[in-house]
């Protein structure tokens, strides 16, 4: 179990990431890349970009990834840095400035748990400048294959989360935020518990917030960085809403049959009201039509790939997807 105590600074202090964070998607793919789950949310993905790398990654280089970032057990906290919260190229840079005794002692701590480590982990562990700038080179080409032509889906996921707990924060604060990542998760009495965390830790924030990583690839567990002197993140899976059945469509046949149904002006107000989340029953409310038309009109922008949904009990938020901002701002 994972127990994370809060001050009252702790709480003012404590926010989620303002988008998908890149840098964490690319390593907790790699954990879920080689699992035999037949979960259809995945398989396709997983069948689909096993193939691809296959065919145009070099073995030795998808073995250093898989190597750093194994399915189970500890990975290095280096390979994710704060910074990746402002981008990739932001959390590559400072991979590459990560000092040599963190890259040591996180390294040590893996070769714990794999003595076969490839020739290269050695070279990195000396933070050679070559050696860094091939792993961080290797994480973008991985990202590209395995993440390009699917990042509209995992940023609409992410999209939709984050709107479902900034309501909450609107109606109870930061301690109403917490108390949404049930069940998985137990808020109480200032400490933030997760029960089916592998290892027995405690993790005091003293002051200094906490991170929340909304992530389409984390596993059920949500994941924290082992070094307590790191600025503190808690990474946790959102609803994937889905899955991943490739990019919203922007082409073809499908694509423009969808965007076509989006002319109608009743249409058009339901993707403007969408821009901040909005429930079907204010969609109704607002645009004063009935809410089976609500549901009608949000299912037409969700096919097309402008609008996520997302179910919280008896309510479903709508939300825009990066496409579906990109449309209504055109």
């Amino acid at each position: 179990m994972l127990k994370i105590h809060f001050s009252g600074e702790d709480i003012l202090r404590t926010r989620v990431a303002p988008a998908a964070d890149p840098v964490w998607e690319v390593v907790l793919s790699l954990h879920l890349l080689p699992g035999r789950s037949r979960d259809p949310l995945l398989a396709g993905w997983r069948r689909e970009v096993s193939r691809g790398l296959r065919r145009q990654m070099d073995a030795e280089a998808l073995r250093l990834l898989s190597t750093l970032s194994p399915p189970r057990g500890y990975f290095p906290d280096f390979l994710t840095p704060y910074e990746g919260v402002h981008g990739f190229e932001a959390g590559m840079e400072a991979l590459r400035r990560t000092p040599v005794a963190s890259l040591q002692r996180d390294l040590t701590l893996l070769a714990g748990d794999n003595r076969n480590l490839p020739a290269g982990v050695a070279a990195i562990a000396r933070g050679e400048p070559e050696a860094l700038t091939h792993l961080t080179e290797t994480m973008d080409r991985y990202r590209q294959l395995a993440l390009g032509p699917y990042w509209t889906r995992v940023q609409g996921a992410v999209e939709a989360d984050r709107a479902r707990r900034s309501r909450a924060m609107l109606d109870g604060g930061v301690e109403g935020l917490l108390t949404t990542l049930r069940p998985g998760l137990r808020w109480e009495s200032g400490v933030l518990e997760i029960p089916t965390y592998p290892r027995s830790r405690e993790l005091h924030l003293e002051g200094r917030g906490l991170l929340l990583v909304p992530s389409f690839f984390c596993a059920n567990t949500p994941v924290a960085l082992l070094d307590p002197e790191l600025p503190p993140v808690l990474v946790y899976p959102v609803d994937r809403l889905g899955g991943l059945t490739g990019d919203a469509p922007v082409a073809g046949d499908t694509g423009r049959e969808a965007l076509a149904a989006l002319l109608g002006r009743t249409r058009a107000a339901v993707l403007a009201a969408s821009d901040d989340g909005c429930t079907t029953g204010e969609l109704a409310r607002r645009l004063r039509i009935s809410a089976a038309a609500a549901s009608q009109h949000t299912s037409v922008l969700r096919n097309a790939g402008l609008l996520v949904s997302n179910r919280d009990r008896n309510t479903v938020l709508h939300t825009l997807t990066p496409l579906g901002r990109a449309v209504l701002n055109a």
